[in-house]
């Protein structure tokens, strides 16, 4: 399974993609944060554990390259080329990892930073809505 932003190539429903656009859409509502999906996305064991790492970022937070390099044991280019190789972005949340000091960085996705800032407003938003968010 892999998100490619409107562009993908394979069109089957199943009911793993079915449920995918459900939450998907439910996220964009800002009804949901986190997704409930069986994912097993091809990748080396060092980004399968980036991106474990990725979905422990909670919901309108973010985590910088480095300090994610550092519980990784790893170094923060390595975690930025295997972030940069999620297959399935917004369900493993790569848009909330960000700059040592702050700064947003690049996107693959979407429209790139602008596309990562919609999506950390979006849950923040979202977060502040239900309550959960001061």
């Amino acid at each position: 399974m892999a998100l490619d932003w409107g562009r993908g190539r394979d069109q089957t429903e199943t009911p793993v993609l079915l449920a995918a656009r459900d939450q998907l859409q439910d996220y964009f509502d800002g009804q949901r944060m986190v997704f409930d999906l069986p994912l097993a996305p091809h990748g080396s064991a060092f980004q399968r554990r980036v991106w474990a790492a990725l979905a422990e970022i909670p919901p309108g937070e973010t985590r910088s390259y480095a300090a994610l390099a550092a519980g990784l044991g790893s170094v923060a280019r390595a975690v930025g080329q295997a972030n940069g190789a999620n297959p399935i972005p917004i369900i493993i949340p790569c848009h909330r990892v960000v700059g040592a000091n702050g700064a947003l960085g690049g996107y693959s996705g979407g429209e790139g930073p602008a596309t990562k800032r919609y999506l950390l407003d979006l849950e923040r938003r979202s977060l502040r809505q239900q309550g959960t968010l001061l």
